[in-house]
């Protein structure tokens, strides 16, 4: 394939992009010049690419959390004039909210007082004779009775006892009060860090920090296994998407993957029927009859008509009319064949348990056609980490020596792969946003699929560029004089598939507005908009008669059924609840 071509396929196919998306997203950026500059652009650009992703959170290590968590403290304490263990207790008690705190306190601060259990007079223990402790009723010398600010004397070995255990108990033992079961008196750090041992200080200040991200509504950890991150988040500017400095990409809302376009309810929806029970059921009504005795679901795994069921139960019954075998014979048509059933079947006896299997059968083909679909652009995706960590490791100075070039000016192939990885993640969550569109809203899906179609071959002929057009230069003995051809091709592809990429997760989050019942498709340029309208009709039309390639299974019975949300049965529309599980 010839690198002209390509390129002015990608150019057509930004041209797409710039006509049709114009009213969605407004002004899109000229890929021609993004081309003919990338050179001396692209550390500009990467720089912009980041500013624009990362504005709107902050990736915060260990260190960061206790700076922020002591300025909130401190700060506190300033403004209320009190100490700042009890500035601490207040801001656990309001989950960390320095605003919620100051709004609270200044309202009502005996009331608040109350609540989080700071005395507004301590009560002081005398500092001579003894004191009897409240827990073993032992009497101890004042140098080894401690008290919090009620003023409840207990002695060291009682008191020790009673943080370990309420330390031992999780993260409650930031909620510590006096033992006396009378006293609402707060414990605080300062007495943990005096009366417990080192290992329950040790807890009790991991479980404060914790405190501080998993309270806060603002911040949270990094969902990636052993990640210790976390992500102070900025609300109402830019996406949820977040990339932590493990290199993990997540949504802040919902802490899955990134998953834009599809909301964080439809992701849920997705990822619960992937791992439920709702499939299993599904397979066993398309796969399964059961036993006309004991009712247990039986797989046909032989020719023969003629089942037997398993011990305890072993009736014997035909599997197509589900009656005794002991009134079949040659007379019904032997054991391969049974004309009671064609005849039942002809009366309408069979019709309605024949329904529900074939609406079941439908439904179960249509999540495996979009299952399949995101399982596969899911492993491709695994597929381009594993290249990017190779070309990272060895091969980028392997091809920095061959073509006589530093390795700073083959930074483009890098963001080619970083690229194909984001796409491969935006294309599998279209598969989970096709599936949940409306099986109704016809022109909306023949355009849904026909955007999807433009995107993968697009994607296709990026990570076949950056796959294996690649490889030729690798395996050069020497530089080869074609490579900076290859450089701008490379850097125009990745430039004119991430417009497209982007263009295409704003339509999908908009919800295909452009897209009515009975209308196509309408752009705002008036020339190149109605050759660009012209392309869409002429593929919809061609994936409505058949000859598009990814369009989902025929589901003809499926516009008079709805789907229940919990156990994903078919049922007809007349019903007014789930035929399967009552829902």
């Amino acid at each position: 394939m010839e690198s002209d071509d390509d390129m002015h396929d990608a150019n057509d196919l930004e041209s797409v992009d710039e006509d049709f998306y114009s009213d969605v997203t407004g002004e899109v950026s000229d890929g021609g010049d993004a081309e003919c500059d990338f050179e001396d652009d692209l550390s500009d650009e990467s720089d912009e690419i980041v500013s624009r992703h990362q504005q709107n959170y902050t990736v915060l290590n260990e260190t960061d959390i206790r700076q922020r968590q002591e300025e909130d403290i401190s700060r506190v304490s300033a403004v209320l004039s009190i100490l700042k263990i009890q500035a601490c207790l207040l801001l656990r008690h309001f989950n960390w909210s320095v605003s919620k705190v100051h709004d609270e306190w200044f309202a009502d601060e005996k009331n608040v007082r109350k609540d989080v259990g700071l005395l507004e007079k301590p009560v002081k223990m005398a500092n001579t004779g003894e004191h009897k402790c409240g827990i073993c009723f032992e009497v101890y010398p004042r140098n080894v009775v401690s008290a919090a600010a009620c003023g409840h004397p207990f002695c060291s070995s009682c008191w020790k006892g009673y943080i370990g255990t309420s330390v031992s108990d999780g993260p409650g033992c930031l909620f510590l009060r006096c033992p006396d079961p009378s006293c609402n008196a707060a414990i605080g750090q300062d007495m943990i860090n005096v009366l417990g041992s080192d290992e329950d200080q040790e807890k009790y200040a991991y479980y404060l920090l914790r405190s501080y991200i998993e309270d806060n509504r603002k911040t949270k950890w990094c969902p990636a296994p052993g990640c210790e991150f976390a992500v102070d988040f900025i609300f109402g500017c830019g996406s949820y998407d977040v990339s932590c400095n493990c290199s993990h990409i997540f949504c802040w809302n919902c802490t899955e993957e990134a998953h834009r376009p599809v909301d964080c309810g439809t992701v849920a929806k997705w990822i619960l029927k992937n791992s439920a029970e709702s499939e299993n059921m599904n397979w066993l009504l398309a796969n399964s009859k059961p036993c006309p005795r004991c009712k247990r679901p039986i797989e046909k795994n032989q020719g023969c008509m003629h089942i037997t069921c398993t011990p305890p139960c072993k009736f014997e019954f035909c599997w197509l009319c589900l009656g005794p075998w002991s009134k079949h014979g040659e007379r019904t048509g032997g054991f391969y064949a049974c004309n009671r059933y064609e005849a039942a079947k002809q009366e309408g006896v069979y019709d309605e348990s024949e329904r529900r299997r074939e609406i079941a059968k439908n439904s179960l083909e249509r999540y495996t056609h979009y299952y399949e679909r995101w399982a596969t652009n899911q492993q491709s995706r695994q597929k381009a980490f594993a290249d990017l960590r190779s070309m990272q490791s060895d091969k980028l100075e392997k091809l920095s020596d061959i073509q006589s070039q530093p390795v700073s000016m083959l930074r483009f192939i890098i963001d080619a792969m970083l690229q194909v990885i984001e796409c491969r993640r935006v294309l599998k969550w279209t598969y989970a946003y096709g599936y949940y569109l409306p099986e109704h809203e016809h022109a909306k899906r023949q355009f849904f699929e026909y955007l999807q179609g433009e995107a993968e071959a697009g994607l296709e002929r990026l990570h076949q560029c950056a796959e294996k057009e690649l490889q030729v230069y690798l395996e050069a003995e020497g530089p080869i004089d074609e490579f900076n051809d290859f450089r701008s091709k490379l850097a125009g592809l990745t430039s004119v598939t991430r417009n497209y990429f982007e263009n295409l997760v704003k339509a999908l989050e908009h919800g295909l507005e452009d897209v009515g019942p009975n209308r196509q498709p309408t752009c705002t340029k008036t020339s190149s908009s109605t050759n660009t309208a012209d392309k869409v009709k002429k593929a919809v039309k061609s994936r409505a008669s058949g000859n598009g390639s990814r369009s989902a299974p025929a589901t003809s019975s499926w516009d008079s059924h709805w789907m229940c949300e919990q156990c994903t049965f078919a049922n007809p529309n007349s019903a007014s609840a789930c035929e399967m599980c009552e829902h």
